[in-house]
Formats: C-alpha cells, sequence, structure tokens
C-alpha cells in the first residue's frame, strides 16, 4: 500500500475541515479544534485512498470557483429539470415511459470528472449510471433511462449528460 504524500493530505484535511465548519455552525474554539482533529486524523488514514492525482486543484482559485458554481447552478438547474419531468410522468399515470439502456460516450478524461460525472446522472431522477467501460480509448457510461428517446449515443449522451459534462470538465480538466 503506498504512503499518502503531503498535498493529498492537505487537500483531504481542508475538504474535511470545511465540511465540518459547514455542518456545525457554532463556530466555538472547542468545536472548531476538535474539527482540525478529527479532519487531520481522517487525512492521514484515508487521502492514499482518496486522492490519487492532482492533490492541489482544490487551492486552485478557478477550479474551486467552477466546482462552486457547478454544483450550486448547473447541477441544481439539472436536477430540478429531473424532477419535475419525474413529477409529470407520475401524476401523468406513468403512461409515457419509454425506459432502457443506452450506451453514451463519455468525454472527460479524469478519473475524478467521470465519477463526478456518473453520480450527477444517477443524482437526477430517471436516469442511473449501471457500468462505465473504455473501449479503443474511448470511454462509455451503461445508463438505464426512462425515456429513451434518442437512438444512438451521441444523442442519447445529449440528451442525458446535457450541461453536465460541460461543467465537469471545467472543474476536473
Amino acid at each position: 500500500m503506498q504512503k499518502a504524500k503531503f498535498p493529498a493530505i492537505a487537500a483531504t484535511f481542508v475538504l474535511c475541515f470545511l465540511f465540518w465548519i459547514l455542518l456545525d455552525f457554532s463556530f466555538k474554539i472547542e468545536e472548531l479544534i476538535a474539527g482540525a482533529v478529527v479532519s487531520l486524523l481522517v487525512a492521514l488514514f484515508s487521502a492514499r485512498f482518496l486522492v490519487h492525482e492532482k492533490a492541489g486543484w482544490f487551492f486552485n482559485p478557478v477550479h474551486l470557483f467552477s466546482a462552486v458554481f457547478f454544483w450550486c447552478g448547473t447541477f441544481l438547474v439539472e436536477l430540478v429539470k429531473a424532477n419535475v419531468d419525474m413529477a409529470k410522468r407520475c401524476f401523468g399515470g406513468c403512461k409515457n415511459i419509454n425506459p432502457g439502456i443506452v450506451k453514451v460516450p463519455v468525454d472527460l478524461k479524469s478519473d475524478y470528472g467521470q465519477a463526478a460525472l456518473a453520480n450527477s446522472i444517477t443524482l437526477t431522477p430517471g436516469t442511473i449510471t449501471m457500468e462505465t467501460t473504455e473501449e479503443d480509448g474511448q470511454n462509455y457510461f451503461y445508463i438505464h433511462w426512462i425515456d429513451v428517446t434518442a437512438p444512438s449515443g451521441k444523442e442519447a449522451g445529449d440528451a442525458i449528460k446535457g450541461t453536465l459534462e460541460k461543467g465537469l470538465r471545467r472543474v476536473w480538466e
């Protein structure tokens, strides 16, 4: 098992500590110290499993603001649109569904970007990323889609991924 490097530990610590602060709004010095200690312990033990490449991307303001914009903007809009679509389908008697599995090409090269895209697709109602594969240098997702309206992978990818892939490309690449 490989030993974690300092940038990976630092990035994991900062992320854990920011999450601690986000969950605890009291800002008492004792709780902040406890959060720092817990975050450091988590970082020391888990950084080698969580961060494999580009540990310092988080400290780049462009990537950080792109990530915030993606999660609070692009993803939130896509999530609301998918929820409204699913609500219409459910309240409409579930008559207009055409479920199926589509093979969608993915242009993200980063493992983190691909994982974030797969999770974003799965978190939006009506789609589930079932598997990721690589064939001849091209990455593909197999996605179960509630309304297969596009027969080809490219058209289906545009309908499913929408702006998610573009937003994640700004964050991870």
